[in-house]
């Protein structure tokens, strides 16, 4: 699966519901291991140098990948 693949999802927090944004950026260390994702609250989507709206979301925190929402649990 492709990085471009995942930004098509909804990310959705399992905990209570809400849909959290969509999957903007990833963190990548120097062996090129992601470190965590950037999910960017739909709110504050159009406000591309504000860093006020962004979630991290590492690989623990995520509970399954479906065909079209990533479920996280924040």
């Amino acid at each position: 699966m492709r990085l471009s693949d995942l930004q098509a999802k909804i990310i959705i927090n399992v905990n209570n519901g809400k849909q959290l944004g969509n999957l903007v950026d990833a963190e990548i260390n120097n062996e090129g291991n992601i470190i965590y994702f950037v999910v960017m609250s739909r709110k504050f989507f159009r406000r591309f140098l504000n860093r006020e709206g962004e979630i991290t979301v590492t690989f623990k925190q995520i509970v399954k990948i479906g065909e079209d929402v990533i479920l996280v649990d924040l």
